[in-house]
């Protein structure tokens, strides 16, 4: 049972016809200090994964990363999962992520991220989960206006949960204990979000970020040389857009394997550019090599520093499912 008839009447009244959509922009959370507890908002798990929207319409299943990229080659036995679904045409929201120990891993996910042919994909050694936490079309209606607590108990019953498909559990009001737990657990943090809120489909107010660890997204624009018993490349420059400038956050030189390394490299030697891409801050690397700003990557760090740098960054991963122009940098 998908139960649209047991929407209480205003509820109801917020869904509209209309064809399973080719693409729903997801809803992305605002960083915040603010730690509280307020019985009209819930608390969800914060995931170090991939943003993944799923879409069914009959026969045809689709997985699309937050900016548009096809994962249906990189994730089949999602498809099949979804495809098995009772419910025929859907849009549900949700994080794909890989375990390490108890805890999700961005940088295990990072085996799976450049896999295309699904072939592959299934023989990896790496399991995957899709944790769903929204559900923004069922059964030829639009459910983006419905309030948040009405679309979870939506997919909750709409969704056959087992294998890789996971619902995400929620707690309701206490959201200091809720931080406080996932901090324990060595969580990324917690996402708060507005029960009663609508699906913004932008950067809302209504969904939050309790952060336990600082990431986030930067672009390389160049990179140096390698000293000593160290291959391919020293460390990664990087940075932010601010409008149309690239400005410098400062240099990565931890967290890479050999592999990594090769990898990035390879990469990064292909797109090199004479002129630095950085618009503003000062980078002084006189050796540097410059790249077009395209490859977008996720560092840990301390805190920013007085002059807007970076302490104590750690390389975490490479993230293709984010714009270049699209990276800025989170303020509290």
């Amino acid at each position: 049972m998908t139960n649209l008839t047991s929407l209480p009447g205003s509820a109801r009244a917020a869904l509209h016809d209309e064809p399973v959509p080719d693409w729903r922009a997801p809803t992305l959370a605002t960083l915040t200090d603010r730690r509280f507890s307020d019985p009209h908002w819930i608390f969800e798990r914060k995931f170090d994964g991939m943003r993944c929207l799923a879409f069914r319409d009959g026969d045809r299943v689709r997985l699309l990363s937050r900016n548009r990229q096809p994962l249906n080659g990189t994730y089949p036995e999602l498809v099949d999962a979804l495809t098995a679904q009772h419910t025929s045409r859907f849009v549900v929201d949700g994080e794909v992520v890989a375990f390490e120990g108890r805890r999700t891993s961005f940088a295990r996910l990072q085996g799976r991220l450049g896999i295309t042919d699904p072939e592959v994909a299934r023989a990896s050694r790496i399991r995957v989960y899709y944790y769903l936490f929204d559900l923004l079309h069922l059964d030829g209606k639009s459910t983006i206006d419905v309030p948040l607590t009405w679309r979870k108990r939506l997919v909750y019953n709409a969704i056959d949960f087992g294998g890789p498909l996971r619902n995400t559990p929620h707690r309701v009001e206490d959201g200091i204990a809720a931080f406080r737990a996932a901090c324990e657990r060595g969580d990324e943090g917690v996402i708060a979000k507005l029960a009663d809120s609508k699906y913004d489909g932008r950067r809302s107010p209504n969904w939050l970020k309790f952060k336990c660890v600082r990431d986030q997204e930067f672009v390389v624009g160049g990179y140096t040389s390698p000293k000593g018993s160290r291959i391919e490349l020293g460390a990664l420059l990087i940075g932010y857009y601010e409008g149309s400038d690239l400005v410098y956050a400062g240099k990565v030189g931890t967290g890479f394997d050999e592999d990594t390394l090769r990898s990035l490299h390879k990469r990064l030697s292909a797109i090199e550019q004479d002129a630095p891409p950085f618009a503003r801050g000062l980078v002084r690397e006189p050796r540097a090599r410059w790249v077009r700003p395209e490859l977008v990557v996720q560092i840990g760090f301390t805190e920013w520093t007085r002059d807007g740098k970076l302490r104590h960054p750690r390389y975490q991963g490479v993230r293709t499912d984010k714009d270049p122009g699209d990276v800025v940098r989170e303020t509290l």
